[in-house]
C-alpha cells in the first residue's frame, strides 16, 4: 500500500489503546486513518476474537470505508471487512471489522448494551457532531463501564481535543498531520436575479472550458441537484459524466458518484459529481 501520513502515529495509537481503554484521534483530511486505523488494530493483542465496531455519518462513506479496506487486504466486502447501513448489509461469520452508519450503531447498543463480542468502537468523522453520534458516545461509554477491556476510539479532522479528553477520563491526544495541496480561489458571485440552478450550470460550464479533471458541485438538495444534472445532461459533451448523489438514489448509484473516472474515447473522462451539502 501507498505510505499516508497516517501511518507514522499508527505505533503510538497501537500503543496508547493497549494501555487506555480510550483515546482521541486528531489527522487532518487526507491523512488515512479511515481505512488504515480499522486494519492495523486487527492484530492488537487485547482484540482477542472481537469485532471492531467502525461508525461512519453517512450510508455512502460506511460503503466506500468497507470497500477500500477489503481491496487493501485483496478481499470482497462481507468477508474480514464488512458493512451494515439502513437497509443494506455486507457481513458474514468472517467479519472482523464492521463498518456501520451512527443510526445503525444506536440500534445495535440498545439491543445489547455491553456489546458482546466487540473489541473496539471506532467514532470516525466525530467532528461531524449529531444526535445519533453523541447518544451513540454516551452508550458506549456505559458498555466500557459494564466492560473496561472495550476501546473507545474518538477520530476527528477538527475537534475540540482538550473538552473531548476531559468528558473521556482525560484520554490521551494522538496527533496525525495531513498532505496539503495548494488551493486557488476563484469567487463568481451570483446575480440577485439568477436562479442558483442557472448560476451553477453556467459557472460549471465555464469550469469545464478552463479545466481538465472532475469537478465536484455542492447544492441544497435534491431538487437542486437533478434540475442541474438534467441541464448539464443536454448541455455538455458526450465525453463528460453527470454523477448526482443524494440520499435516496441507490446504492449503485450513489456508489458511481465516487468511483474513480474512466478511460474514453478521448483519453481521459471529465466527470460532474453533484452533491447534496
Amino acid at each position: 500500500m501507498s505510505p499516508l501520513p497516517i501511518d507514522d502515529v499508527l505505533d503510538q495509537l497501537l500503543g496508547t489503546l493497549a494501555e487506555q481503554s480510550f483515546a482521541l484521534l486528531v489527522a487532518a483530511p487526507g491523512a488515512g486513518k479511515t481505512t488504515r486505523v480499522p486494519l492495523a488494530l486487527l492484530d492488537a493483542d487485547w482484540r482477542g476474537d472481537g469485532r471492531i465496531i467502525m461508525l461512519e455519518p453517512r450510508r455512502i462513506a460506511a460503503r466506500a470505508a468497507a470497500q477500500r479496506m477489503a481491496q487493501s487486504l485483496g478481499e470482497k466486502v462481507g468477508e474480514t471487512v464488512g458493512y451494515r447501513v439502513r437497509l443494506d448489509s455486507q457481513v458474514s461469520e468472517k467479519t472482523k471489522i464492521e463498518v456501520v452508519t451512527e443510526g445503525v450503531f444506536t440500534r445495535m447498543i440498545l439491543e445489547d448494551p455491553e456489546l458482546n463480542g466487540v473489541s473496539a468502537v471506532i467514532f470516525d468523522e466525530f467532528h461531524e457532531r449529531s444526535l445519533d453520534g453523541d447518544l451513540g458516545l454516551a452508550l458506549a461509554q456505559d458498555a466500557a463501564i459494564l466492560r473496561p477491556e472495550l476501546r473507545l476510539l474518538i477520530m476527528s479532522a477538527t475537534l475540540d481535543s482538550a473538552q473531548m479528553s476531559k468528558q473521556l477520563a482525560d484520554a490521551p491526544l494522538i496527533q496525525s498531520d495531513g498532505r496539503a495541496y495548494p488551493v486557488e480561489t476563484r469567487y463568481v458571485p451570483p446575480k440577485p436575479d439568477v436562479l442558483i440552478e442557472d448560476h451553477v450550470v453556467r459557472t460549471v460550464l465555464s469550469a469545464l472550458e478552463e479545466e481538465t479533471g472532475s469537478i465536484l458541485v455542492f447544492l441544497p438538495g435534491q431538487a437542486e441537484i437533478n434540475r442541474v444534472a438534467k441541464r448539464l445532461s443536454a448541455t455538455v459533451s458526450h465525453d463528460v459524466d453527470i454523477a448526482p448523489l443524494y440520499g435516496r438514489l441507490t446504492p449503485e448509484q450513489q456508489d458511481m458518484a465516487i468511483a474513480p473516472a474512466t478511460q474514453d474515447r478521448f483519453g481521459h473522462i471529465d466527470r460532474t459529481n453533484l452533491f447534496d451539502h
